[in-house]
């Protein structure tokens, strides 16, 4: 099987947030003590994946280069391409064609952000059995701003509907998604909306009339959060922090990086030291076990 791969899709301009994300990436914004992207990577590291694309920016490219590197101190493969103009999620696809390759891989939205206890088993097994798409769905109380999951009595996904006024059901479809090396040919097929956007719910359709689309429903262990809004980035920052007062890490490259093997415990705590003035750094520094 071809390596597993990742795309984070941290374009656009964060018009949700604006004017916080006028002149800063709003995938750079803080939520609470780590930017908003280690979020969604750590959800991909802990799926088994190891190379990644970012798509950003031409303005904000550097800032990410800044921030996350080549990925060689994690024992990561980090790439990067440019999204001139907001262009719809399945223009990542697009983009990201020759690093897919043949496939599979899986798309992370760079505001989504996961915590979930069986997500790195499921996400795992649908890369190593991808063929077509499988979406992560998650029941939300208001699922209008959304795509929703339409299914039928056995669990089984029937339908896909983009932002409906009326939902036929409570479950969305997170920005979360994995798909086989053939979506390349999918996406160049799509027709652009009258937006000119490609849209990620017409390539799930595509796979969907193929009798090839299947959603995961995500338990009610699982939070899944939106940073794309006010309300969502604090309500992120607010999770992380509990979680984190309760001696629960979410989003750290490090101690992901160092329980899955890719560095040692020295190299553990040599990044760690980098920012051993704040509270990351030396937690960091601490999980390693190592000391001066």
């Amino acid at each position: 099987m071809p390596p597993v791969k990742g795309i984070i899709l941290a374009g656009g301009t964060g018009s949700r947030l604006h004017p916080l994300t006028v002149a800063f990436s709003k995938q750079l914004l803080p939520v609470y003590d780590k930017p908003m992207i280690y979020y969604p990577l750590s959800t991909l590291m802990l799926g088994g994946i190891r190379e990644f694309l970012v798509i950003t920016t031409p303005t904000d490219a550097p800032m990410f280069r800044k921030v996350l590197g080549d990925g060689a101190e994690l024992g990561l493969d980090i790439t990067y391409a440019q999204q001139w103009q907001p262009a719809g999620i399945a223009d990542a696809l697009r983009i990201g064609a020759d690093f897919i390759g043949t496939g599979p891989v899986s798309l992370i939205l760079g505001d989504n952000i996961f915590s979930s206890p069986n997500l790195p088993g499921l996400l795992t097994g649908s890369l190593a059995e991808a063929d077509g798409a499988t979406l992560f769905g998650h029941t939300v109380p208001d699922p209008r701003p959304y795509g929703v999951a339409e299914k039928d009595a056995a669990g089984r996904l029937i339908g896909l509907e983009e932002k409906p006024a009326q939902p036929r059901g409570s479950e969305i479809v997170t920005g979360l998604y994995v798909y086989s090396g053939d979506v390349v040919d999918v996406v160049r097929d799509i027709t652009p909306s009258a937006r000119g956007e490609l849209e990620i719910t017409d390539v799930n359709r595509a796979y969907l009339a193929q009798g090839r689309a299947r959603i995961h429903s995500l338990d009610s262990g699982t939070r899944w959060l939106d940073a794309g809004t006010y309300d969502g980035l604090l309500d992120a920052a607010a999770f992380v922090r509990a979680e984190e007062q309760r001696g629960v890490r979410l989003g750290c490259l490090e101690e992901i990086a160092l329980n899955l093997g890719y560095i040692d415990a020295d190299t553990c705590y040599a990044l760690g030291s980098k920012h051993q003035k704040s509270g990351y750094g030396r937690y960091v520094m601490a999980i390693s076990g190592k000391t001066d």
